[in-house]
Parts: structure tokens; sequence; C-alpha cells
């Protein structure tokens, strides 16, 4: 049996309690459920559970050992069995392991650090103003987050980022750029990836000089081959996976765009929540808390989907990057020992950027039938000078936690907002590339925590193998070479010989 099998017992215990009652009957979570490390806030009193369950919640961590799961992850210990490796993306971005593993892994990171500071110092005393970054996936999500939230107007590089197959990607982002001013970055782990592969292709061929051509990979033979040399080469490594990477060299683009100093600052931020997951006690451990809440919400409340609410227009990729590193981490329907998962595990994440979402999709948050749990996000500190428009920002923002809880009743049926909706609330001081780093290395260690009370593995992505697979046999069909075994394929490559 499920060691979760318990919280169901507690959510029928508080079904007909809603988020109003807990609170008017225990005034004090509102402080008490609340969360502080370093810049980062975190309220969860207006989530469905109360202390009682909180305890349930605590004792499942215990016997799940989380406070030692987070020690093994940042000690470097195998928790990828499935391919045998460890995760390391801690050992990236600063010293919180003894381990001899950490150690070595953490002065692998510094080398290849010195190696970016030089690389970008080279390319400053060049009349390049433009980058374009190739990749895909977490060679493209986490990077193109960070360019986008943090990147100052007056940097001496603009980022630009092309990850699509689809040609109008490319062209899209070319058209505008002057081949004789920019340089250009391929980032592929295995450098095997059909997308990037042809995505760098075009770019290599539309850059007017391969000396302004950069890669980074694991497999320094396919850079060779595709025309970079070692010297503007930077690492990867196999205990670093995709969309854990964006700490080590696959941040060159971030590091071009609001540099290098300021890219040391992401890592430490991620550093401090690093050493905040592992050492603070479980109540006092927000990726604990964040991690118990998610499962709370999956299992005891059956929740399908979670949506993460940034009200912040720079936070606006957040939900795209962390639907990656959420669902690729957590949608696994077996065991790490290969029998099936006894409950549900992740949910859908989904979500945009308040308050344009409100006049979008809010509808169904309030009055849809299906409930679905929140992260609300806000920065405090504006960094414009347009104070009502960040006082009206702020607002919203509580305005929509408060209502999303409370709701309100009405004589008439269609002006009835039934509340009990749950929500964390998390608040930035100010968004700069440490709190960001925090904020990103925390839900990374959730969704490890998340992984470790499932009995799943968060590492490995076997799931995205087979489409492209599939695409790779169909792709030489396409081209008239070739016929497709599925009869629906084999009447759909029909319909495009005909068409095309």
């Amino acid at each position: 049996m499920s060691m979760l099998a318990g919280l169901d017992a507690e959510a029928r215990r508080l079904a007909n309690t809603s988020i109003s009652d807990l609170i008017r009957q225990d005034p004090a979570r509102a402080s008490d459920f609340a969360l502080r490390c370093g810049g980062l806030y975190a309220n969860f009193a207006r989530q469905r559970y109360d202390r009682t369950a909180l305890d349930a919640l605590f004792a499942i961590a215990e016997r799940a050992d989380l406070v030692g799961a987070m020690r093994r992850l940042l000690d470097g210990a195998i928790v990828n069995p499935s391919e045998g490796r460890a995760a390391l993306h801690s050992a990236l971005r600063g010293d919180n392991s003894t381990s001899q593993v950490a150690i070595g892994a953490r002065a692998q990171a510094v080398d290849a650090q010195a190696r970016m500071r030089a690389l970008i110092e080279q390319l400053e005393a060049s009349d390049v103003t433009d980058i374009v970054s190739v990749g895909i996936g977490g060679s493209d999500l986490g990077p193109r987050l960070m360019v986008d939230a943090l990147a100052l107007h007056d940097a001496r590089f603009k980022v630009h980022f092309i990850s699509n197959v689809d040609g109008n990607a490319a062209q899209r982002v070319l058209a505008g750029l002057d081949p004789e001013r920019s340089a250009a970055i391929v980032i592929s782990k295995t450098f095997g990836t059909q997308e990037t592969l042809l995505n760098g292709g075009i770019v290599r061929e539309w850059l007017s000089n391969d000396e302004r051509l950069y890669a980074v990979s694991t497999n320094a033979e396919r850079v060779a081959a595709f025309g970079v040399p070692p010297e503007r080469t930077l690492p990867m490594w196999d205990w670093v996976g995709g969309r854990y990477s964006l700490w080590s060299a696959v941040g060159f683009p971030i590091a071009l765009a609001l540099g290098m100093d300021r890219f040391l600052e992401l890592l430490d931020g991620a550093a401090a929540m690093d050493a905040h997951a592992a050492n603070a006690a479980p109540r006092d451990n927000i990726a604990i808390l964040h991690a118990l809440t998610a499962v709370w919400n999956r299992n005891a409340l059956h929740a399908a989907t979670q949506a993460v609410l940034p009200y912040d227009d720079r936070l606006k990729l957040l939900p795209a990057y962390l639907q990656q590193l959420v669902m690729e981490s957590l949608g696994k329907s077996v065991r790490i020992e290969g029998d099936a998962v006894e409950v549900d595990t992740v949910p859908v994440w989904w979500g945009g950027a308040g308050t344009d979402t409100q006049h979008s999709f809010f509808q169904a948050l309030h009055q849809g039938t299906q409930v679905v749990p929140a992260d609300f996000i806000g920065v405090l500190q504006a960094d414009h000078p347009h104070a009502q428009n960040h006082a009206a920002l702020l607002a919203n923002l509580l305005a929509q936690t408060e209502a999303l809880a409370n709701g309100q009743g009405s004589d008439d049926p269609h002006r009835r907002y039934p509340g009990n909706r749950p929500s964390t609330l998390f608040l930035l001081d100010a968004l700069t590339p440490r709190s960001l780093g925090m904020l990103v290395a925390l839900y990374e260690h959730s969704v490890y925590l998340q992984s470790v009370l499932w009995g799943i593995n968060a590492f490995d992505q076997f799931g995205v193998e087979l489409g492209k697979q599939v695409a790779s046999r169909l792709l030489p069909a396409l081209e008239g070479e070739g016929e497709a075994d599925d009869a629906v394929t084999k009447v759909l490559l029909r319909e495009f010989s005909q068409r095309r």
C-alpha cells in the first residue's frame, strides 16, 4: 500500500471545511503557514489543509526520509538508477557538499565558468552585437527564461533564440540581424538532436564567419564534425540533465546577456536555496512544504491540473519553463523498481502572466467545475518608474488569491463564486538574478522531493523518445523514399503528397 494512502482520510475529514473556515478557526495560520529564505517569501495559508493534515504530511516526509533524500542528491548519489547516474546540477552553483563526487563535479563547473568568462571577453572585444542561441528543450527554455526576465535594456549583447524545427522560426529571428555583427551558439547535450542540428546548419550557413560559431555539448567529436573547434566548445556532463542545465555552460547565452558577474549571482541564489533545502528543518523548509502541498493537492484533493501565475511580465516564460521541469520529471507511471505507481503522479502544469490571464482563463479558475490549485508569484519592488501600474498589479495579485479562496455568495447563481480554490503565494523582494535563481532551484527541489514521495525517477525522460524514433522512420516516406506501416499514417502521407 502507498505511504500516501492515509491522506484520503484527512481529505474526507476536511471535505466540508472551506479555506475561509480554516482561516477563521485558526487565524494564526496566516503567519504560521509562511516561510522565508532570503529574499523569497512563501505563504501556504490558503491551501486546503489544517495543522492535523500537515502533521500527517510531515509524518509521510519523515517516513520517506526527504531530509536524507536531499543530502543524497547533493552528495552525488545515484538518484537516476535507470541510467546509473547522479544528478549534480547543485554542484554547478555552489559548495553544498563535502563528498568527493560533488567536489570533483564542482571543480569541473568552476573550470567551465572560467572558460565562459574568457570567451565572453573575446566577444566583448569584437564587433559582435547579437547572439543567436540554437537549442531545444532544456537547452533553450532555461536560457530563454533567464534572458527574458533579467537582461538589461543596455546590455552589451542582444540574445535571440531559435528552437522550433519549423523553418519560420529561424527565418523570423535571422531576418532582423546582420550576420557580420552576429555570433551563434549551438547547444545540444548529445549533439544529435535533429531540430537543433537542422537549425544549427541554417545559422552556420547564414553567418558570414565560421569563427563566430560556438557550441555546448558532451560530444566533442560530433561538435568538431559540425565545424566548431575545441577552443570554441564548452562542456556538458552526463550528471546534468537537460532541464537542470541552465546553471552549466548551457547558460552561456545567459552570461552573454547579463554579464558573467550577474550570471554568477544567479548561481549564488540557487546555491542559497540548495543550502536551505538541505539544511532547514522540514517544517521550516520551503522545498519540503511545497512538495508535500503538491502531493496533497494531487492525491488527497485529486486536482488534475496546476496553474502557475507570475504577476510580473518579466516572468511570463516561467510557466513554459516549469512545464518541462515538472512534467518531464514527474510524468511517470512506474516506480523506480518497475512496478506500477499506485497513485496519480504529476498533474498538468500550465499558466501565464497576470494580469493578462485574468482576461482569458480566470473565468474557469473562479467558476469552472474543476478546482485548479495555483502558485501565484509577485515581485514587491518595481524596476520601472510607473508606480500606479505596479500598485495595480500587486492589488490584482492580492485580490485574485483572496477571491479564489473566499469566493462570494449571491442569490443569482450566475454571479456566485464558490471559492475554496487553493493557492500558494510566493513574493520576491525584487526580481534579481539571485532571487530568480532561488525560485527556480526551489521548484527543482520540490520536483525531486515529489518524486521521492511517489517512488519514481525524476531524472530520466524516456517518454520523449518514441515520437522522435517514429519521426525518423517517417522522414524518408515524406521524401517519397519509403512507406509507413501504420494504416492511418499511410492515408495521411498520401494526403501530404497530393497537397504539398
